[in-house]
């Protein structure tokens, strides 16, 4: 028995084509944002967004360049996966200010942020906090190491006093590649 052809519904083909845009738009925001290198821990990644510049630039002149990444002090450092669900949630919530052009001026670290490098600090220094050559010379030392966050104290490590894009005019920076394809720059100049 032959079974007749029933051709596909007229709506098919649009759907399609709205979906291929969609899939379209997706693929070029995640070029576009150099979405990838998010799941690296390469310093430079953090620079994809220029508001960034001066906290690279004074991290790349400390002593701390030479044995940490931005992810090792901003990141928690207990298993992969809180790890990468941070790294996710706190990434969404800085590419959602940087698009909508909301970054203050003057950037400062939000408290779930300063209490994940506050315990990164103690993860790393630890040998330094129990020593005790060091409680016996700093006067009410057990009083400066409770409730305090270590930069009440070390405030210049390792960003020194950048608070804004405007106080490390000159810094240079490895800033990504433009997405706009060569063939593009050339048609439009």
């Amino acid at each position: 028995m032959l079974k007749r052809f029933i051709p596909p519904p007229r709506w098919q083909f649009p759907v399609m084509i709205i979906i291929a845009i969609f899939v379209g738009l997706a693929l070029f925001t995640l070029k576009v944002s150099n979405a990838p290198s998010y799941l690296s821990d390469r310093p430079e990644t953090c620079v994809n967004c220029h508001i960034m510049a001066p906290q690279y630039a004074t991290w790349k002149h400390s002593s701390h360049r030479e044995w940490t990444t931005c992810n090792d002090c901003h990141v928690p450092q207990d298993n992969v996966f809180n790890s990468y669900y941070f790294k996710a949630k706190d990434g969404l919530r800085h590419a959602t200010v940087f698009t909508m052009r909301a970054e203050p001026e003057v950037i400062f670290i939000k408290s779930e942020g300063a209490e994940v490098v506050h315990q990164n600090c103690i993860r790393c220094h630890q040998q330094q906090i129990t020593d005790p050559k060091l409680q016996a010379s700093v006067a009410n030392y057990a009083a400066h190491t409770q409730d305090r966050k270590c930069w009440e104290c070390h405030r210049e490590v390792p960003h020194g006093r950048v608070n804004s894009i405007s106080s490390t005019p000159n810094a240079q920076v490895p800033f990504p590649e433009s997405p706009v394809p060569n063939w593009l720059k050339e048609f439009t100049k």
